[in-house]
């Protein structure tokens, strides 16, 4: 065994007993132990269990993410004051400054990764698993190898879960294939979008980071495309099954905890106005806010109104002026 295969041992046995446990509780529930239906059902759930898990580490990640979304602004601020200016001097100034900034506000712009670093191993001990028991037949820890020989050969509708979409036999996995590649694209495409357009301040959007993001936008989804193509079917639910939930948990923090002057959070404001009206409370009496601020309903959504309004250039405002 490898060093990589040593290190990965541990949880490569806990995702075995996981998924041997569903496909127990599936089993007895009255389903054929070695139909493909039930290998894919202890799949998704193995993979809310992991997700699940992983909870505490995305609050973690959501948290470091908004603390650098906040100090963007501030970091442009640095990096248009040494715009231009390639002497060691200034590049030790701008590089003092910006630290000093991390320092002041307790950012770091690694610690949003970390989070991700912690996830990779799990990810990997998951199609470790997988793969084996598909590719190999060879089976670990409660997964035996007669277990290990039936998830192997097990197909959901006609489709072997161990083929790909260059290797496929047959054209049914191919039409999974293909439209599982399409869901778990348009469901990173929808993820990253919802980062994008709703959760960013002005400030932030106007930020060399905003344009990373947007990249991130359109690269992120291409390399779903690409890789979903070499990936088995089975590893491939586990997959989708996680961009789902990565796309409904993150609808939920944007919708519950958005980004301070973001249009989620001036959204979130005039919902809170509304439901205050609703109960009767005073327009006046208003809404506290994230910024620990009283507005009204209708102050609100006209910082909503005005959130979306395109920026008008000089020219173009002075024609406007002219018109009116």
């Amino acid at each position: 065994m490898d060093l990589i295969g040593t290190i990965l041992w541990p949880l490569k046995w806990v995702v075995s007993a996981i998924l041997v446990g569903f496909h127990w509780v599936f089993e007895n529930l009255g389903m054929d132990p070695s139909a493909g239906i039930t290998w894919v059902l202890s799949i998704i759930f193995l993979t809310f269990v992991v997700r699940g898990a992983l909870i505490p580490i995305f609050v973690r990640q959501i948290k470091s993410q908004r603390r650098m979304l906040e100090v963007a602004p501030q970091l442009k601020k640095i990096q248009d004051k040494y715009k231009g200016k390639k002497d060691q001097f200034s590049r030790e100034a701008m590089s003092r400054e910006t630290m000093a900034l991390y320092k002041e506000t307790g950012t770091n712009p690694l610690s949003s990764c970390l989070p991700l670093l912690i996830q990779m191993p799990i990810f990997f001990s998951l199609y470790s698993v997988l793969h084996e028991a598909q590719i190999n037949k060879t089976g670990i820890g409660l997964l035996s190898s007669d277990l290990a020989r039936s998830f192997g050969n097990a197909s959901l509708f006609g489709a072997p879960l161990h083929e790909t979409f260059t290797n496929a036999s047959g054209w049914e996995v191919r039409v999974i294939a293909g439209f599982m590649i399409v869901v778990m694209t348009a469901s990173q495409f929808i993820t990253q979008l919802q980062l994008v357009a709703k959760n960013m301040s002005p400030e932030t959007k106007a930020s060399p980071m905003y344009r990373q993001q947007k990249m991130m936008l359109y690269v992120l989804p291409l390399v779903f495309v690409i890789s979903g193509l070499s990936f088995p079917l089975g590893v491939m639910f586990y997959w989708l099954a996680s961009n789902l939930w990565t796309m409904a948990q993150q609808y939920f923090v944007i919708r519950s905890m958005p980004t301070p002057g973001s249009e989620a959070a001036l959204a979130r404001e005039a919902r809170l106005a509304k439901k205050a009206q609703r109960r009767g409370t005073p327009a006046s009496a208003g809404v506290l806010t994230e910024a620990g601020t009283g507005a009204s309903m209708a102050e609100v959504e006209a910082r909503v109104n005005n959130q979306r309004q395109q920026p008008v250039g000089k020219t173009r405002a002075k024609k406007n002026g002219k018109t009116k």
